[in-house]
């Protein structure tokens, strides 16, 4: 099994800002000067009764957010009596704060932003629907993450992740997949979160995104190629399967009535071994193999369906012998 990535523990202002300030309509809005301060927890928070005074639970590790309530309640006080609810909230380290529904920034917030180094920004956003989705985002920042060695791959929505030696084949299976119209996520290495301690995520790095090796070729751009549905960022970890080389005598399963796991960051992933030998046809076994899986996740199990029909044969045949004949 491998240990955890060392990622930083913390992300700071201007991280996030860069890299979720898109698609969360974030604009920067006062003092570029603080983006290095750190956000120490992956959540959001909105400071209701913090403002009215009340410190005792306030979350000040994370990202604040004023909305409706909060600018309503504070334009109910002159511009002083803000600047004084403000700067008590400000002097509890908080790393930024976020308007939403395009709220104007107003003198007290600009005051104490100012002395305080402290970043302001806006989104356009419902506040409901930027804290959804500004979780989900620090979700994935502070994440656990490790590294699989493997090809993963889209299987007709399984997310199966190939392993195996290097030389036995993986990427030309994956290559052979992606020509059946099956999406490439990651070659040979692949970058693996837990999210939400129950779903295990896989991408590859932003350098050979979309790029495979293939040996006695070289590096091929596989979008250019195949299209970009050929494509897929990152995508959930259904399947892990393994190519070992076949020698005689080994054994294989016949009957897939016996699930194995292999274990990544602490979840256990439903695993399979397929001997490689000349003859085989391993990107069709391993199409086959996703879908067994995708059959198992809506509640059919093939392997325990025959072997129900198998023993319900059996009794009949048991019950015929036994049954007296009435013809003596």
């Amino acid at each position: 099994m491998h240990s955890p990535v060392k990622k930083p523990a913390l992300i700071n202002v201007g991280q996030f800002f860069e890299r979720h300030g898109a698609k969360l309509k974030l604009e920067l809005l006062a003092c570029e000067d603080g983006l290095s301060r750190p956000i120490r927890e992956g959540s959001v928070n909105r400071p209701a009764l913090a403002l009215t005074g009340f410190f005792k639970f306030f979350s000040n590790k994370c990202i604040q957010v004023l909305g409706a309530a909060e600018m309503t309640y504070l334009r109910s006080f002159d511009c002083e009596k803000q600047y004084q609810i403000l700067r008590e909230l400000v002097k509890r380290a908080v790393p930024c704060i976020v308007l939403s529904r395009n709220y104007v920034l107003n003198p007290a917030l600009r005051r104490v932003a100012e002395e305080n180094h402290l970043p302001v920004l806006r989104t356009s956003m419902i506040t409901k629907h930027f804290i959804n989705m500004a979780t989900v985002a620090l979700e994935y920042e502070f994440a656990p993450m490790t590294v699989e060695h493997g090809t993963l791959m889209d299987i007709q929505g399984v997310g199966t992740l190939l392993q195996g030696k290097s030389g036995v084949g993986k990427s030309e299976c994956a290559l052979a997949l992606i020509e059946r119209n099956h999406s490439l996520v990651a070659d040979d290495l692949t970058y693996v979160s837990l999210i939400n301690e129950r779903e295990l995520v896989g991408r590859s790095s932003e350098l050979n995104r979309g790029y495979m090796e293939c040996r006695g070729i070289g590096i091929i751009d596989v979008a250019s190629m195949f299209g970009i549905r050929s494509v897929r960022l990152e995508k959930r970890i259904d399947l892990v399967v393994k190519f070992v080389e076949w020698e005689p005598g080994m054994e294989e399963d016949r009957t897939g009535l016996e699930q194995n796991h292999y274990e990544i960051l602490g979840l256990k992933v439903p695993f399979s071994e397929i001997p490689v030998r000349p003859g085989r046809d391993l990107c069709r076994l391993v199409e086959v193999a996703s879908m067994v899986e995708s059959l198992k996740r809506m509640g059919h199990n093939p392997a325990e369906e025959f072997n129900e029909r198998l023993i319900a044969h059996m009794a009949r045949q048991a019950s015929v012998r036994e049954k007296p004949d009435r013809t003596r």
